[in-house]
């Protein structure tokens, strides 16, 4: 069985948690196979935005540590091979073209840390949210270190960090972690919604809007508006943009090409 599944709805990739019986524990192959499906969304032109979720009660129980501790130990980055993009995006390329993610039940430790590496984030009113690493003898080192103090605020951070104390989805939604909270099993429809929408969008637009806004998590204010207005110019430039101005001249909705 694979244990992530890739899929395609129209010009939305699918990519799901596929090992229920473990509680989708991520495994090294778990995450190389993330790694190509995310490479897969870089370089195919027809796809416009991705959707990961999970099969099974729950989104993810963690990592299966006895085989990730030696990796962990070696000092090294999260081993991210050719061909792969790293989905919890420390190092090299990132994802650069959105993604939405949908959890329920345990959604702990690297399952944090994947959601914090996504553009939109929706959970069932059951999720569990836990950084528990402490709890085991070290401590986070896939973005949760890096990106949950600027998400939810450096006190609420260091409240779930130093302590490994779960958290719920009201709470994640009430600091801003997450945008939209639903019932079991209505958050991959729902993802599924906001996927649907943004394929209806002009895909350079919001290539450019996504390059935007990681390049504003990275680099200092001047470097990121300096790459703001170059990287604009193609845009302007593009069929997409003249199908923009038709549209709004003629009333009616666009229809984007990607070009």
């Amino acid at each position: 069985m694979e244990h992530i599944h890739v899929g395609q709805e129209g010009s939305i990739l699918l990519i799901k948690l596929n090992r229920p019986e473990k509680l989708n524990a991520l495994s090294p192959a778990m995450y190389h196979a993330l790694g190509k499906a995310l490479a897969g969304l870089n370089n195919d032109q027809e796809l416009r935005v991705a959707v990961l979720y999970a099969e099974g009660r729950h989104f993810t129980s963690g990592v299966e540590l006895d085989v990730w501790a030696p990796i962990l130990g070696s000092g090294m980055p999260f081993p991210v091979q050719q061909g792969e993009i790293d989905p919890l995006g420390l190092t090299g390329e990132r994802h650069n073209k959105p993604l939405i993610i949908a959890v329920q039940g345990y959604c702990f430790t690297w399952g944090v840390e994947v959601l914090l590496n996504t553009e939109i984030r929706i959970a069932a009113n059951d999720t569990i949210f836990q950084m528990l690493e402490v709890q085991r003898g070290l401590y986070p080192c896939a973005g949760g270190t890096l990106r949950l103090p600027k998400e939810i605020g450096w006190g609420n951070a260091h409240k779930v960090l130093l302590t490994g104390e779960r958290w719920s989805a009201e709470d994640a939604y009430r600091w801003g972690m997450v945008q939209d909270v639903v019932e079991p099993g209505q958050q991959f429809a729902r993802a599924m919604e906001y996927a649907r929408r943004i394929a209806d969008c002009a895909p350079l637009g919001v290539q450019g809007l996504l390059k935007c806004t990681h390049t504003a998590e990275a680099a200092d204010h001047e470097t990121a508006v300096k790459q703001m207005f170059a990287d604009l110019i193609p845009v302007m430039k593009s069929r997409d943009a003249a199908e923009g101005v038709r549209s709004f001249l003629e009333r009616r909705k666009a229809v984007f090409q990607g070009r």
